[in-house]
């Protein structure tokens, strides 16, 4: 498969997963204004992007292309993907393949114009953000402190962001929780089905910071914890879902990270067809 065609997979494998508890959007459950059809839009509308990217045709680089990817996808009123969760997808194809190397190196090249591409993004989305970042995605303020600080790039802007942020803290750690993900799926036995049993493996050992940032750190310590007891066998996992729906908890960043992890196992000969039954 092409570059392109593997994002999108990852993109909609991850969102049918199933069952997959946690109160994120999947085959059974949609909120009030996003629902799985938004997902699956969304992986069809941004292939031009993934294209872009592929074939080395974007003047602006990555953070073009990123801001491509949302602005084909802001066609429908659900909720977004961040793009900027899979630069394993985006190198162009002289820039040390695709893959985790290839974004290194992107990533390393990434300039002022980059960021500000970046920010013109993100502000189309409705991804929260902490409220005392000084570079607030959603303050027009912002372009100008990133030309202000003698040119910030947009490693440097994901750089700012990480300690609070785990999907921006994979750009700079070598996509070390992406890469565990992509390992897990390649050894396991039954295709499509290890796309939950990765998620779990993830929710139960790594707070994940969407929920910190939208309901505090003890949400996401109690997530950890449920998600410990589903995966040794003592608390249902269907419980588990229903808790976390009535709660508002959804682990969006664990989520953004498994897709990358998929896109990376998809390009190392993943079969995610092995096991046919849904």
């Amino acid at each position: 498969m092409r570059r392109s065609e593997c994002a999108q997979i990852a993109m909609m494998l991850e969102v049918c997963a199933y069952p997959k508890p946690g109160g994120n959007v999947d085959r059974c459950h949609d909120y009030d204004d996003t629902w799985l059809e938004h997902f699956l839009a969304s992986a069809i509308l941004a292939r031009p992007a993934f294209v872009t990217a592929e074939t080395g045709g974007a003047a602006g680089g990555m953070g073009a292309c990123i801001k491509e990817a949302v602005s084909l996808t802001a066609v429908h009123r659900g909720g977004q993907y961040p793009f900027w969760c899979i630069p394993p997808a985006f190198p162009p194809p002289d820039h040390g393949g695709d893959g985790i190397a290839g974004a290194q190196t992107v990533i390393a090249e990434t300039t002022t114009d980059d960021a500000l591409r970046f920010y013109e993004a993100f502000a189309l989305t409705e991804v929260r953000m902490n409220k005392t970042d000084d570079l607030d995605v959603n303050d027009p303020e912002s372009a100008q402190h990133i030309r202000d600080e003698g040119g910030l790039t947009l490693r440097d802007i994901i750089s700012y962001s990480a300690p609070g942020d785990m999907v921006c803290r994979e750009w700079s750690n070598g996509f070390a929780l992406s890469r565990r993900v992509a390992d897990y799926l390649l050894s396991a036995p039954n295709g499509k089905q290890a796309i939950v049993r990765a998620f779990f493996s993830l929710l139960e050992s790594e707070p994940d910071t969407f929920i910190i940032k939208k309901l505090g750190r003890e949400a996401a310590e109690w997530t950890m914890a449920r998600a410990q007891e589903v995966c040794r066998g003592i608390y249902a996992a269907e419980e588990f879902d229903e808790e976390c729906l009535e709660r508002g908890i959804n682990p969006g960043s664990i989520a953004d990270i498994t897709i990358a992890g998929i896109y990376l196992a998809l390009r190392e000969g993943w079969d995610w067809e092995s096991c046919r039954r849904a």
